[in-house]
C-alpha cells in the first residue's frame, strides 16, 4: 500500500513537472549519445544524422541543419530545427568508448576461438542461454550466428587443409614413391592453407560480422555480466560530463540516448548520477534508450551491478526513461521491459515506459520490403529517417521543442511488451 502510495504521489508530481514544462517549448538542449559495441569512429553517428535528418525534415515538412559544435568535449556537432514555429538549438555529444571496443577485438584467429568456446561456455552452463529463448528468438539467433558461421569456417579450413594434403600426396605418388618427409610437407601445405582461408574469412568479416558479434558477444561474457574495468572507469568520465551539462542554467533538457549496448551503460551511468544527487535547479534529465539488448547482460551470473542499476532507475521519479524497440529489429529484445524480465521489478516501478518503433506501419511497404533481410540495417533504424512517424520521430526528440517526458506523457506502453521475470539470476547490487 505504501508503495501504491509513493507510485500516485510520484506519477502527480511527474505530470505536474510535464504540465509546467510542456507550457516552456526547448530552445536549448544537450544530447549525449551512447553506441553500442562499435569500433568505428563517432564521424559515423554524425553523417547519419545529417543524412537521416535532411530525410525526415522534408518528409516531414519541418527544418533543420548541423553545424560544427559549440561546446566542449570530444567529439560531436550542434543542430538547429524549425519545428511548429518553434526555434530549438541542440548541442550532440558522442560518448565514446570504441577505442575499448577495438582493443577487444585485437585477439587473434586462435583466440577468437578460444573466445568462441569460453563465450558458449558461459551462456549455456550458466542457463542464460535457454531463458534467452523465453523472450525473443531473433536475438539468440544473433548470438548464435557467429558460433555457427565460425566454425563453419574452422570446418571449412579443416577440409581444405586434408584436400591439400592428400592431393599433394596423390600427385607426387604417380611419379615417384610417397616419402614420409613427404607427407609431412603435404600436411604442413594443407595447414598453410588452411591458415590463408581462415585470414581471408577475418578480412572479409565486414561482410559477414562472425568476429564482430563474436568480440561483442565475448566482451560481457569474459566477466560473466560484470563491466571491465576499463569500461567502468569510462563510465564514470561519461557520468561527469552529463554532471557538467546539469550545471549549465541555459539549456532546457539533457538527454542521453543510449542505443543497442549503450542501453545498458547508459542505465548505470544515469543510476550513478541519480544516486549521487541531481542538482536542484537548471535543466530537466531525461534517458532514451534504443534497441537494447540488456538481457545479453543482465541475465549472466555477474551482473548484480547492472541488474541493480535497472531496478533503482525504474522507481525514480525524476529522470523520465522512454525504451523504443521494434520486432523487426531481430538483434534486439523488442518489447522486453528490460526491468522486469530481469527478475528485479518491485511493485514501485515507473519506468521504462515501454513503446514499438513498429516498422511495418512508419516505415513504407517497399521501404519495409528493402530493409526486411538487412539485419544490421534495421538495427541503426531508430536513428534514422521514417516515411510514416509516429510519436516515435528521432529528430523531434533530439532537436525538437519538447522534452522527453513531454512528447510521451500521454502515451501508454505496447500491449505486446514481454514483462514476465526470465532471468535465472535475480541478485542485485550497486555502484
Amino acid at each position: 500500500m505504501v508503495a501504491l502510495k509513493r507510485l500516485g504521489a510520484d506519477m502527480t508530481n511527474e505530470e505536474n513537472r510535464f504540465e509546467n514544462d510542456n507550457a516552456r517549448p526547448v530552445k536549448r538542449r544537450r544530447v549525449f549519445y551512447i553506441p553500442g559495441y562499435d569500433p568505428i569512429h563517432p564521424r559515423r553517428y554524425r553523417e547519419l544524422y545529417r543524412k537521416e535528418s535532411a530525410i525526415q525534415a522534408e518528409i516531414s515538412e519541418y527544418k533543420i541543419g548541423l553545424s560544427p559544435r559549440t561546446t566542449s568535449g570530444r567529439y560531436g556537432w550542434h543542430v538547429r530545427s524549425n519545428i511548429q514555429g518553434h526555434e530549438t538549438a541542440t548541442d550532440f555529444d558522442v560518448l565514446v568508448w570504441s577505442d575499448i571496443v577495438r582493443d577487444s577485438m585485437e585477439a587473434s584467429i586462435a583466440g577468437t576461438y578460444l573466445q568462441l568456446g569460453r563465450t558458449a561456455w558461459t551462456y549455456i552452463a550458466s542457463g542464460t542461454l535457454r531463458r534467452l529463448t523465453w523472450l525473443r528468438k531473433g536475438p539468440v539467433i544473433a548470438a548464435l550466428y557467429p558460433v555457427g558461421m565460425l566454425l563453419l569456417q574452422l570446418l571449412l579450413a579443416v577440409l581444405l587443409a586434408i584436400g591439400v594434403a592428400y592431393s599433394v600426396q596423390i600427385l607426387w605418388g604417380l611419379v615417384l614413391p610417397v616419402w614420409s618427409i613427404i607427407k609431412l610437407l603435404s600436411w604442413g601445405a594443407g595447414g598453410y592453407t588452411a591458415i590463408r582461408l581462415l585470414k581471408w574469412c577475418k578480412r572479409l568479416d565486414g561482410k559477414f560480422y562472425a568476429y564482430y558479434l563474436m568480440h561483442d558477444y565475448a566482451y560481457s561474457a569474459a566477466s560473466r555480466g560484470a563491466n571491465p574495468p576499463e569500461l567502468e572507469e569510462r563510465m564514470k568520465v561519461f557520468g561527469s560530463e552529463i554532471r557538467a551539462a546539469l550545471s549549465d542554467q541555459s539549456l532546457d533538457e539533457v538527454l542521453v540516448v543510449g542505443h543497442s549496448s549503450g542501453a545498458h551503460v547508459g542505465v548505470s551511468v544515469l543510476a550513478d548520477l541519480k544516486r549521487q544527487g541531481l542538482p536542484t535547479a537548471g535543466p530537466s534529465l531525461a534517458f532514451l534508450s534504443l534497441g537494447q539488448v540488456v538481457p545479453m547482460v543482465s541475465f549472466l551470473p555477474n551482473a548484480q551491478r547492472l541488474r541493480g542499476d535497472l531496478q533503482y532507475l525504474s522507481e525514480q521519479a525524476d529522470i523520465p526513461w522512454v525504451d523504443i524497440t521494434a520486432p523487426g529489429d531481430g538483434c534486439a529484445f523488442a518489447l522486453c521491459d528490460p526491468v522486469a524480465v530481469s527478475g528485479v521489478a518491485r511493485e514501485g516501478q515507473i519506468w521504462p515506459l515501454v513503446m514499438s518503433a513498429a516498422f511495418t506501419q512508419t516505415l513504407s511497404p517497399e521501404r519495409w520490403k528493402a530493409l526486411r533481410w538487412r539485419f544490421f540495417r534495421l538495427h541503426f533504424q531508430y536513428l534514422c529517417a521514417f516515411d510514416q512517424p509516429g510519436v516515435y520521430d528521432y529528430f523531434q526528440i533530439t532537436a525538437g521543442p519538447q522534452r522527453l517526458g513531454v512528447r510521451f506523457a500521454g502515451c501508454k506502453p505496447s500491449q505486446s511488451r514481454i514483462d514476465v521475470a526470465a532471468s535465472k539470476y535475480t541478485s542485485i547490487g550497486g555502484a
